[in-house]
């Protein structure tokens, strides 16, 4: 029962409907008994500053911040942690007294998940496929972990040329054209493959990127931030050349747990977060 004393958090973004960050974050939250409330606010991007204001002025303790927003919404901050400043990009606002905090917790999502699967960045030559938002958290995560090269491969190099200048301090990080010979030639040494694309994301399951997975050395990790569908085009293929994969779920999981904690101090019961994603998968595609 929602209380006088109940502290509200929520998820603003728009389309807002395909987010699985109330069921996953309501999970936690009953089970660690606490007073809080979360909901979905969809919030067009001409209303973000309006939003951001209205949020602050209800006092909401905090909010996770989806498509479109999570770029826009770094202005209208009081700060941003070293994670967001270096992304560019927020996915979550601590809201302390007033006082508006945007972290990135993407990037912890996703270095945990690969420890999950006990892959160490550390000196690995990674392949990164695209170069949005979701891209910079995971290259930011390589660079961070002291990955020894990341070539990122997307259909317009020159339009994403600013981001290679945002991380020139890594000389490890080149851009590519992903249908050219050179880029062929980095899959070829690559020790992870990263699609950061939604080509083959529900409801497109039939879309997938235009790379040779067969080029990668044998034993690559081939990694799909989509999780749904679970299994995509692209990890299928990958997974009947013999390549070990993962989906993006333990990065959702993972990035949800550090807002929970950004939000709470409280730490949260990671198998119940996991089992409510999961049930809301199996929901979603109908199983």
């Amino acid at each position: 029962m929602i209380k006088v004393a109940t502290k509200n958090l929520g998820i603003i973004g728009y389309p807002i409907g395909h987010t699985l960050s109330p069921v996953m974050q309501m999970a936690a939250i009953n089970a660690a008994n606490l007073d809080y409330s979360y909901i979905a606010i969809p919030i067009q991007k001409g209303k973000l500053i309006f939003a951001v204001d209205g949020l602050r002025a209800l006092n909401f303790r905090g909010w996770n911040v989806t498509i479109p927003l999570k770029t826009m919404i770094t202005s209208l901050l009081d700060s941003l942690d070293t994670d967001a400043k270096m992304i560019g990009a927020v996915n979550t606002v601590v809201n302390d007294g007033g006082i508006l905090t945007g972290y990135n917790t993407d990037v912890i999502g996703f270095v945990k998940s690969l420890n999950e699967v006990d892959f160490m960045p550390n000196d690995c030559n990674a392949v990164v496929l695209g170069a949005g938002g979701a891209a910079r958290s995971v290259i930011w995560g390589l660079c961070k972990r002291n990955a020894n090269h990341i070539a990122v491969g997307v259909r317009n190099p020159e339009k994403y040329k600013s981001m290679i200048e945002d991380f020139k301090i890594f000389e490890s990080v080149e851009i590519f054209h992903w249908e050219t010979e050179e880029f062929k030639t980095q899959m070829k040494h690559a020790d992870i493959l990263i699609n950061t694309t939604p080509l083959g994301m529900t409801p497109d399951i039939d879309e997938m990127p235009p790379v040779d997975i067969s080029l990668l050395p044998e034993g690559a990790l081939v990694y799909d931030l989509i999780y749904s569908p679970a299994k995509t085009k692209f990890l299928a293929k990958a997974e009947e050349l013999g390549y070990p994969i993962i989906n993006g779920m333990k990065m959702l999981l993972h990035q949800g747990m550090e807002a929970f904690r950004l939000f709470t101090g409280i730490e949260p019961d990671e198998k119940v977060m996991l089992k409510a994603l999961e049930d809301a998968l199996k929901y979603e595609e109908g199983e």
